[in-house]
């Protein structure tokens, strides 16, 4: 196989490949490749990448999301739902002493 600077572009003949696509195994110019989710990619290449139904990618990130916000609602539910009743559990003479009665910057 020959070195990658004896070797010229698949699209322009006439020019040195600077890369190879690792999906189609061509070699390329600056100006055919592209860099793509840290991959070079030629134009082809990343035309049939991005061609994938984009229905199937964004179902389970959706999927994901929706469960995290309903746990987070759910856990913040149990928090203030659990706050309240301790709260509610705290006997009324908790709430009768002088700390409610005056302020701290009253003067005794």
């Amino acid at each position: 196989m020959p070195a990658l600077v004896d070797q010229r572009c698949f699209t322009h003949a006439q020019r040195e490949a600077v890369a190879r696509c690792p999906a189609c195994q061509r070699y390329f110019c600056r100006e055919c490749i592209t860099e793509h989710a840290d991959r070079v990619l030629c134009a082809s290449c990343l035309k049939k990448s991005a061609a994938a139904p984009a229905a199937a990618r964004w179902r389970l990130p959706l999927a994901v999301h929706l469960a995290q916000c309903v746990a987070g609602l759910f856990i913040a539910w149990m928090f203030f739902y659990f706050a309240g009743r301790m709260l509610l559990l705290m006997p009324s003479a908790f709430h009768e002493g002088t700390v409610w009665e005056k302020s701290w910057w009253e003067k005794e």
